[in-house]
Order: structure tokens, then sequence, then C-alpha cells
């Protein structure tokens, strides 16, 4: 069985690819200039002889009916029989989000599947708003009073690794991938506080605030924004709080704690002159 991985160079691309090495497991790898979901030239090549593939949506691309459905048929077409997709805690029910669009697409398509629906990722905090927290010492989310399953990106990434190695295992299953407990933002403050020996700030800022510095700030694009802000909104209508066992049930061990997480990433929120 050949398996093949998108997004291998991100958080939880790179921990599907760390656990298949780990397992031993032989894979491809799906990366630009060679692979491109919007380009129908590099499929053909990409696809060859693959049978299981685990499927990330690159943030770019928020139109995925136009720009990334297609890429799937191609796949279906070239012999891909398994897809793993990395999908949303909650996207059954949230039909904003583009992880919806796919999810519904991959019921229909003839394909087998796995949906691995992630919560929050802790690694969020140590990439899209990193500097947030480095540089500003604050969290600037939209998030309220919400408390939020958090996850480590390895946790997912093994649970994805584990349905491309098994895919009968796993055939047409929604694995919802959480950590141990639900944080709000202000005890995820208090542990950075903690972790770091400095005042880490939550001061529960409002959509709109987010949104102005979500682009002038972090310099994200629009769709990435909007996909975000839908994010936190579930957050702080309390839709994100749900935990499940589901990571002790498919690797047979506790999720990782935002505590450990903190304490294994604290450099990442070290400025770089007092390092």
């Amino acid at each position: 069985m050949t398996i093949l991985v998108t997004g291998a160079s991100g958080n939880v691309g790179g921990a599907v690819t760390r656990a298949l090495d780990a397992a031993g497991v032989t894979y491809a790898v799906a990366e630009r200039p060679g692979f491109d979901f919007t380009d129908s030239s590099t499929w053909a090549s990409t696809f060859d002889g693959v049978e299981s593939m685990f499927l990330v949506r690159p943030p770019a691309i928020g139109n995925v009916k136009r720009d990334l459905l297609p890429s799937l048929a191609a796949a279906r077409d070239a012999g891909v029989k398994h897809v793993v997709f990395l999908s949303l805690q909650g996207a059954e029910k949230n039909k904003v989000v583009p992880h919806a669009a796919v999810e519904a697409w991959l019921r229909e398509s003839g394909l087998s599947w796995t949906f691995v629906r992630a919560s929050f990722f802790h690694q969020n905090l140590t990439t899209t708003h990193v500097t947030d927290v480095r540089d500003r010492d604050d969290i600037f989310v939209p998030a309220g009073k919400g408390a939020t399953a958090f996850v480590d990106a390895e946790d997912v990434g093994a649970v994805a690794a584990a349905a491309l190695i098994d895919p009968a295992a796993h055939r047409d299953k929604a694995w919802t991938v959480t950590g141990p407990r639900a944080l709000t933002y202000t005890e995820i403050a208090e542990i950075l506080t903690q972790e770091l020996g400095r005042p880490i700030t939550y001061d529960r800022p409002g959509i709109w605030r987010y949104v102005r510095h979500a682009r002038k700030v972090l310099g994200m694009p629009r769709g990435m924004v909007a996909v975000t802000t839908a994010i936190y909104t579930t957050a702080r209508l309390g839709m994100a709080a749900g935990l499940t066992t589901e990571v002790r049930e498919v690797l047979g061990r506790e999720p990782i704690d935002f505590v450990e997480f903190a304490h294994r990433e604290r450099d990442a929120w070290i400025p770089e002159g007092d390092r």
C-alpha cells in the first residue's frame, strides 16, 4: 500500500510523517512545486500508485468546491481508495467552515474516508499567535470566556497515521481528537505566565478588534481571518469545550496536556534577546 501525505511541512502533516517513520511505514509526500491542488497538470504523477492519502486543506484555499474538490476527484479516478482528512471539531454542525464541504463531498465520493476532527491546536499559540505572546505578552483572540478542548498536533498526527496504516479499522469513521481538558484562554494565559515567568494577559477582545488585529498586525489573509473568527466564535458560544477519549481509544495512551506542551515549546515565546 502506498501512502501519500499532503501538508507534510505543517504541524499536523509533520506529526503524521514522524508517526509513520516510528512505525517503519514508507510514504510519499506531496508538496510544491511538484504538487498543487489547483494545478491539474501535477495530479497524475502525484496520485499514481497511491492507495491511501492524508489530506490537509491549505489555509489559502477557502473555495474548496472550486480549488480542492477537483483534485480529490482526480485522486479517486487515479486509484486512491482511502482519504484521511484533517477536519475540525464540530465541522458536522458548523457549515460555515470549509471543512464541512470537504466532509460532505467525501461521504458521497465512493471513497472510504476517516475524518480526524481536531480541536484547537496547542501549536496555534506557537505559530499564528506566537508574536502576540512573545512580543506583546498577550493572547489576542475573540473567544470570550469560553473554554476550548485544546489538542496537541502530535496526538492528531498520530491518530491520522493510525488510520493511514490500517484503513480497514478506521473506514468511514469520524474521530474527534481533543486534549485531556478544556481550558479558557484566561487559564492558558495563567499557564504561560507560570511557565515563562512573566505576566501573559488575555483581555477578551471582540470580533472586530480581532479582525483588525489579525489583518493589520498578524498579516493574515482574509480567508484565514474568516475561518479563525468562526472557530473562535464557537469557543465564545461554549461550543468548543467538548472532550473525547478518542486519543486513548486509538493510541492507547493519554493525550498531551497544555502544561506539558508549554514546557516543551517554551523557547518559542522567549524574545530573541532574552535567550
